[in-house]
């Protein structure tokens, strides 16, 4: 039943609170927050990747490994070259990586030490500092891509706890990542 305009509605709007008391929100509630038209990925404008995202939270193991797969094309090809949506793209990997619904759990936080791990843009301006004078500086995405991965390191200890020990190897792989 529908109320008028100016009379007070009688349904729910809030979400219904956890036993911790934390407010329980869906995945990937915050995807729409990020500008992806107007950032790049591997392939031009980052619009895929909250379907790709979405794939990934939601598929069954075919789609969300397949997701994954393009999706790691996309912001770390080859396993080292990150691009400018990455750094945007880690903090829903993260969120991903913690939720025991999504099927490809150790391959994200793979896909996490592989970007932690980037250095081929610093590597390449090393040789070619002319690199750095670009408008477009791929040394910063790198460096951004890293710092994000760092941000939100808090759950490595709650994954390297996992009973799924592909998570815990996957994570603690990660931890030294972030160590070096």
């Amino acid at each position: 039943m529908r109320t008028a305009p100016d009379q007070p509605s009688n349904e729910r709007t809030s979400r219904p609170e956890s036993t911790t008391g934390v407010a329980r929100t869906a995945p990937l509630m915050a995807l729409s927050q990020v500008p992806w038209g107007e950032i790049q990925d591997s392939t031009g404008r980052a619009t895929a990747i909250p379907l790709l995202l979405n794939s990934v939270a939601w598929g069954d193991p075919d789609t969300a490994g397949a997701a994954l797969g393009d999706l790691r094309k996309r912001i770390c090809q080859y396993g080292f070259v990150v691009e400018q949506a990455t750094a945007a793209t880690v903090p829903f990997l993260w969120e991903l990586a913690q939720l025991p619904q999504v099927t490809c759990r150790a391959e994200i936080i793979q896909l996490l030490r592989s970007i932690a791990g980037a250095r081929q843009w610093e590597s390449t301006a090393a040789v070619y500092p002319k690199l750095l004078n670009h408008r477009e500086n791929p040394v910063v995405w790198e460096r951004q891509a890293r710092q994000a991965v760092r941000a939100k390191s808090g759950a490595l200890s709650r994954l390297m706890a996992d009973d799924d020990t592909e998570i815990a190897h996957a994570t603690t792989e990660l931890a030294r990542a972030l160590d070096e």
